[in-house]
């Protein structure tokens, strides 16, 4: 029997989209290793979003044995697929999203074919009846579409994901009804942009995390990033939506620049005051809610002015989580054209340095509120330290416990009694 690893990198999908890699080729009857060293094939699920991840990436494939097949799936192949072909042996390549394809590279990669099977699919996706492996005994991730309706400057995700392909509503709520059977209690809607959902079909999300409100069960659901523009077009209802008590008061909303001059030329749809209106109509019904956002430090042209009203907009906004990134041009974007706007590197890991430390003492701020709160947590991870388990409360906020009770996929009562950055510390209620 042949033995395969898988791995994959990169964002909620593309582990999505490992799983059943992994689902397909077993089902097929290759036997899963954990190892490169074990295995005969090594699958590669890679991710391309940005110019370090790529290059670590590529380091990664360059590692692995010549004496074991190298297959690698994911965006990397239809971002930089010249870089890849140039500097990586391998015996096989999909594109992401690939489903079943991957058996059929597989048996021809053993057969001693070099396989190069990468095209996008723009308009199919895999099914949500594929098998896969489920890599959380707690956590299932759904993907509820592929693809979306941006065309943001900076971004090559779109060269390997396409545009908007949704799943029907019906089949999300089939696919949550079987891994709720299955023991799965924490949902993770995810997308590029779970916002735009339905709009190819005559759907959107309100619609569909009212269908999943409505599956009886204990569980939880968390809403994936959604764009602040097609956020607007359907706020009152996706508000209503999020009134559920089974879905996380959790919103991730990227806002990418504070200034309204780099959003256009970034070929963001939304206005800063945008942004600003969907965060005070969730915190109008969700005061408590969690807010994470996404900052670009260093976009072409971005000016000193530009990228301190960035830092202002922190500031008054109060975000629980930024993710701040350095600006990379990526391979066939229109950013990648923008030679004689770019800002110095040097510049950029200033300006990035100062973000990632104001968004550090806001979220610190924000969760030293919590100390002393008291409710229930869903536990669905394990510790980095031993005999320490990490949940979720209602919005969402990371709680660290410790406990002799194996607690994974348990929900106990825990009070707060310690704040760090980036997560909480408690201890369980008897």
């Amino acid at each position: 029997m042949t033995r395969v690893f898988v791995k994959s990198f990169g964002c909620s999908t593309n582990v999505a989209d490992g799983a059943v890699l992994a689902g397909c080729l077993a089902q097929a009857g290759y036997r899963l290793v954990d190892s490169v060293a074990s295995a005969d094939v090594v699958v590669v699920n890679t991710c391309a979003v940005k110019g370090p991840t790529e290059d670590r990436m590529i380091e990664l494939l360059k590692r692995v044995p010549k004496k074991r097949k190298l297959v690698v799936a994911g965006c990397l192949p239809l971002i930089n697929f010249e870089r890849l072909s140039g500097e990586v042996r391998f015996d096989g390549i999909v594109g992401p999203a690939a489903g079943e394809t991957i058996v059929d590279v597989l048996d021809r990669v053993l057969k001693g074919e070099k396989v190069v099977a990468c095209k996008a699919d723009m308009k199919g996706k895999p099914g949500l009846g594929l098998p896969r492996v489920q890599l959380s005994p707690v956590v299932s991730i759904i993907p509820i579409n592929y693809g979306c309706l941006g065309s943001c400057a900076y971004c090559c995700v779109v060269f390997a994901r396409g545009s908007l392909r949704s799943y029907g509503v019906s089949d999300v709520v089939e696919r949550l009804k079987e891994d709720l059977a299955a023991g799965l209690r924490e949902f993770w809607l995810t997308s590029q942009d779970t916002a735009c959902y339905g709009r190819d079909i005559g759907a959107d999300l309100a619609e569909l995390l009212n269908a999943l409100g409505n599956v009886e069960g204990d569980f939880r659901v968390r809403v994936g990033m959604m764009t602040p523009d097609v956020t607007v077009d359907t706020l009152k209802d996706l508000i209503g939506a999020f009134q559920s008590e089974r879905v996380f008061k959790f919103v991730h909303l990227p806002v990418q620049s504070g200034d309204d001059e780099v959003l256009r030329q970034m070929r963001r749809f939304h206005s800063v005051d945008d942004f600003k209106r969907v965060v005070g109509s969730f915190r109008d019904s969700f005061p408590e809610m969690t807010l994470a956002t996404d900052v670009i430090c260093g976009f072409p042209g971005e000016s000193e002015e530009a990228f301190e009203r960035t830092l202002r907009l922190i500031e008054e906004v109060e975000p629980d989580v930024v993710n701040v990134s350095k600006f990379f041009p990526r391979p066939g974007t229109p950013a990648a054209s923008m030679r004689k706007d770019f800002v110095p590197l040097v510049e950029i890991k200033r300006r990035s340095t100062r973000a990632g430390a104001l968004a550090r003492r806001v979220a610190f701020e924000r969760n030293g509120r919590w100390v002393g709160w008291s409710g229930e947590v869903l536990f669905d991870e394990v510790g980095k330290v031993s005999g320490s388990w990490v949940g979720r409360n209602f919005v969402y906020k990371p709680v660290v416990v410790k406990s002799a009770e194996r607690l994974l996929g348990k929900i106990r009562c825990v009070k707060v009694v310690r704040a760090f950055p980036t997560y909480l510390e408690g201890e369980v209620v008897e």
